[in-house]
């Protein structure tokens, strides 16, 4: 119940980024139709937005907040906090590609179905993750395979 929750409220905060609603399919819709492509290109487009807006933020927070600290336990925990913060905007950055990747995709008409089957990926599913490029179950067997190979 939890996992749901958690998943219900990661697609409301990707939705509320880009401040769109969920999209209402229409009976007897096809599936990435115009409306469905230009509903996922404001969502990633907003959260791409986002994301370098916290990158310039972390920029200028770093340097307002650089300070030559003469006791090196506030040097220290300064350096960590930095250290952390360019590891979180290294993982944005990341995501930023991914994000621009998909915006191709949506541009080539090619978004929405499974890399690996050529399957609907899902509305629902796109709006909770909208980089995803497997299905459910294209992900869950990579994801079996993955800690099999761990393990």
């Amino acid at each position: 119940m939890q996992e749901g929750q958690n998943r219900k409220t990661s697609s409301l905060s990707i939705l509320a980024i880009a401040g769109v609603e969920p999209y209402q399919e229409k009976p007897g819709e096809e599936y990435m139709n115009e409306a469905q492509l230009t509903h996922f290109k404001r969502i990633l487009e907003a959260w791409r937005n986002q994301l370098r807006d916290e990158v310039d933020r972390t920029v200028t927070h770093m340097q307002d907040e650089a300070a030559n600290f003469p006791d090196p336990v506030d040097r220290a925990a300064q350096e960590e906090e930095f250290s952390l913060e360019l590891r979180n905007r290294d993982r944005e950055r990341k995501l930023i590609k991914k994000i621009e990747k998909t915006l191709k995709k949506v541009e080539d008409e090619d978004f929405g179905f499974c890399e690996s089957c050529g399957v609907e990926i899902g509305i629902r599913r796109l709006e909770a993750r909208p980089t995803a490029d497997l299905c459910i179950d294209c992900k869950t067997l990579a994801e079996i395979r993955e800690k099999q190979m761990a393990g």
